[in-house]
């Protein structure tokens, strides 16, 4: 019988982008997600409801019969390595020979960007299991860096003139289905960026040309950029994370380019404006 293929995060941008061009080539799909009714309808998807990564029956239920699991790292939470480990553990048990994860660009124990050293752990986990094994070390999404903007046409953030090689979602989607449809990435990390790293200056200029009116990058101070997230209400954890993504763009540890896309999904890699032209949704909170 043919391999299933199981996609977690399947109602989010990546997993769904994911699932639907699995649909189009005839690819047997297990959808998992927190919400059912939220799960894209495919040709040759089965739905599955998890509501977290943590729930072991749940996620063994998802993963029974299933050959390869795409695993999109859960939500950034303090407890996300350990939900990620009960996620594998349950394939393992399922019966599950391969993973592809999902993680990040520079995953190491002690990355600035603290929550790329949740990815570390958890890839460390996986090489650990019984399971054949391929990570996707995405860099951060274009659409990231147009809503990191404010209303106001100002991106703040303590990244100095560091650079970072942003990706679309629809090309690591395209690497990602490269990957699971060739058993020939076994025990391989994949860098997956954009086709060059630029400045948040730079995409304060793309911005600024796509919206119509000014956009301006003013580079904080880490206590400066610490105090204007204290009002947002967000626990403590959560801010340490956005102000290091700001911080590792500084420390030049996002700045590697790859061919990954290339070599992958058969194609480029999209550019900063070249996203902005297919996505004007993205900058449309700037837009006059």
């Amino acid at each position: 019988m043919e391999s299933v293929i199981a996609v977690t995060g399947a109602t989010g941008k990546l997993g769904g982008r994911v699932a639907r061009r699995l649909a189009v080539r005839g690819v047997r799909t297990r959808l998992v997600g927190r919400d059912v009714g939220r799960l894209p309808q495919v040709d040759g998807g089965e739905h599955e409801q998890v509501a977290a990564y943590g729930d072991e029956d749940a996620m063994r239920r998802a993963c029974d019969g299933v050959g390869t699991l795409f695993l999109v790292s859960g939500h950034e939470d303090p407890g996300r390595v350990r939900e990620h480990q009960i996620a594998i553990d349950s394939a393992v048990a399922a019966g599950v020979e391969r993973v592809v994860y999902v993680s990040f660009l520079g995953a190491s124990p002690d990355a600035t960007f603290t929550f790329a050293r949740d990815h570390w752990y958890t890839e460390e986990y996986i090489r650990a299991s019984s399971l054949r094994y391929t990570f996707l070390r995405d860099s951060f999404y274009l659409g990231a860096l147009a809503v990191m903007a404010g209303d106001d046409g100002v991106l703040r953030g303590p990244a100095g003139q560091g650079r970072v090689s942003a990706v679309a979602h629809d090309d690591v989607a395209d690497a990602a289905v490269g990957v699971l449809l060739d058993e020939g990435h076994d025990c391989a990390t994949y860098d997956v960026t954009g086709p060059a790293a630029i400045t948040l200056t730079e995409a304060a200029e793309e911005l600024s040309r796509f919206a119509g009116r000014a956009v301006t990058y003013v580079a904080e101070s880490e206590a400066e950029a610490y105090e204007s997230r204290a009002s947002l209400g967000a626990p403590e954890w959560e801010v340490a994370g956005w102000v290091t993504s700001y911080r590792a763009i500084a420390a030049g540890e996002l700045a590697t380019v790859s061919d990954a896309v290339a070599r992958l999904a058969g194609r480029p890699a999209q550019s900063f404006a070249e996203y902005l032209r297919e996505h004007p949704k993205a900058y449309a909170h700037l837009a006059r």
